[in-house]
């Protein structure tokens, strides 16, 4: 097995007697302190809309997180002024080290399986020089994550645009139910005691066209393609604007829309009104 480099990310790391607790009071997912596999999570505004999304991990005393590089910036800035007075070291890593990810078997660097959907291999974050001999195909993360019905914020939605329910965080522990406050936390739960999600990941085949394109149903749009590989995408839709998945096209050719096999939703449901 080889690593694969992911380019568009871009790694932090968070040490320090309060960095536990920093993360626990400001992101979605359950970071603890203890070795096992990366936990999803997402940064919110306060209006509940995910800023940054990507993985944490624990190992050699702290928290390794990576975002998509387009929100880095806007990330470390919002960490620091939630950081306040607390004891937490904030490095940003973008200089020093590249994220990669395999599909199985062993690796140099920091490496924690990734658990969403079931299983979608490793992330790796490793020092640029020993990630110099990964391999530059980078598509072979994508075309799995998409394959598993998994959005990620650049290739499939911007900052500010969605919530986290839109992407199933909901179902795939991206969010904590069980912990107290953090930044966006009323908005989640209410959308998750009262069911009023709306949008959910589709996985969408057949694609002619590029990200972006609009999916149309019956003559209305339903949702946009999201990152486009072999003709598959995972698309955000209107789950009660697809009453018949056989009447489905983006830029104006048929396509086939599935849903993901973690997913209990279901086409033409309708949420009701918050």
């Amino acid at each position: 097995m080889v690593t694969i480099l992911r380019p568009s990310r871009a790694a932090f790391r968070f040490s320090g007697p309060d960095a536990q607790k920093l993360l626990f009071d400001v992101i979605t997912g359950r970071v603890l302190a203890e070795p096992g596999p990366a936990a999803w999570w997402a940064l919110l505004s306060p209006q509940g809309k995910i800023q940054a999304e990507g993985l944490s991990g624990w190992a050699e005393g702290a928290f390794w997180l990576d975002v998509h590089e387009s929100v880095a910036d806007s990330f470390f800035k919002r960490m620091r002024m939630y950081k306040l007075r607390a004891a937490v070291e904030m490095e940003d890593l973008r200089e020093s080290h590249a994220v990669g990810w395999r599909d199985g078997g062993e690796a140099a660097g920091i490496v924690h399986a990734d658990p969403r959907a079931g299983g979608l291999g490793s992330r790796v974050i490793a020092p640029r020089a020993e990630a110099a001999g990964w391999s530059r195909q980078n598509a072979s993360f994508d075309r799995i994550r998409i394959a598993a019905g998994v959005a990620e914020l650049g290739p499939d939605f911007a900052a500010d645009s969605i919530f986290p329910h839109d992407i199933g965080m909901d179902f795939l522990d991206g969010v904590d139910f069980k912990k107290g406050c953090y930044v966006g936390q009323e908005v989640v739960s209410r959308m998750q005691h009262r069911g009023t999600a709306r949008r959910r990941p589709v996985i969408v085949s057949g694609i002619e066209t590029e990200a972006g394109t609009p999916v149309m149903v019956g003559g209305r749009e339903a949702g946009t393609v999201g990152q486009v590989v072999d003709r598959k995408a995972v698309a955000i839709l209107r789950l009660d604007r697809v009453e018949d998945a056989g009447t489905v096209t983006a830029g104006g050719k048929p396509v086939t829309l599935s849903l993901p096999e973690w997913a209990t939703y279901k086409f033409g449901e309708s949420a009701p009104a918050d």
